[in-house]
């Protein structure tokens, strides 16, 4: 339980140029993150949707390796991706500190999370509408950009949400390697500086830019939402 008298205003008050700078390295690794794993993890995701069993593109083989290497890739532990990524951060950031370092192993887990997101969405549109679409004779790249995603984009959407939050979560471990964040001053002031109203800043921080981002999601699903 937190001790309010340990509660320090002047340790708040002086800390509030780290705050700002860690504030604005999480919204980096986000901002970065989110649209990347975005992009790759939709393409993943639809690569194994198409090419399941009885799909438009039906592939058992591609659809196999898809799924072990999804399956691989989100079985690592997060911390233990990053220090893995490092050469490949060095490559990409040309540095292997800092959020835009990080950003890379974030982008790499979060788009095979994302991937997962993605499939089961499309796994939830109704396989007549695809059917009524093929009998129309679209094709495969109509079907799936006119028809899954349009039908799925509800979810999507939430899918979207719950990757920005997982981002957010994920982004507090990158601090241990030197990714920066309010999570890595958290851990730095509020644990090892034994800080505990700093700590408390922390939490109230991530609990309202997950707050903004879950009712944003919720918003933008319930208008995209026409069934």
């Amino acid at each position: 339980m937190f001790d309010f008298e340990k509660w320090s205003w002047e340790h708040i008050t002086n800390l509030l140029p780290e705050i700002y700078k860690a504030l604005g390295e999480t919204l980096i690794m986000l901002a970065v993150a989110t649209p990347v794993s975005v992009f790759f993890g939709s393409l993943i995701g639809i690569l194994l949707f198409i090419s399941d069993n009885a799909q438009i593109s039906a592939n058992p083989v591609l659809n196999k390796i898809l799924n072990v290497l999804v399956s691989w890739v989100r079985s690592f532990p997060f911390v233990i991706l990053m220090i893995v990524l490092m050469p490949l951060t060095r490559i990409i950031a040309g540095t292997s500190f800092g959020p835009f370092a990080a950003s890379v192993a974030l982008s790499v887990a979060a788009s095979f999370y994302f991937a997962r997101l993605v499939e089961q969405n499309l796994k939830e549109v109704p396989r007549g509408v695809v059917e009524a679409a093929q009998a129309m004779g679209a094709s495969p790249k109509t079907i799936i950009f006119k028809v899954l995603l349009s039908e799925a984009r509800s979810g999507l959407v939430l899918s979207v949400t719950i990757l920005m939050i997982a981002i957010l979560g994920e982004s507090a471990a990158a601090g241990l390697i030197g990714g920066g964040g309010i999570g890595d001053l958290g851990i730095r002031y509020g644990h090892q500086r034994y800080m505990p109203d700093v700590m408390a800043l922390v939490v109230v921080i991530l609990t309202v830019l997950v707050v903004i981002i879950q009712m944003t999601g919720n918003f933008l699903s319930a208008k995209l939402n026409k069934r």
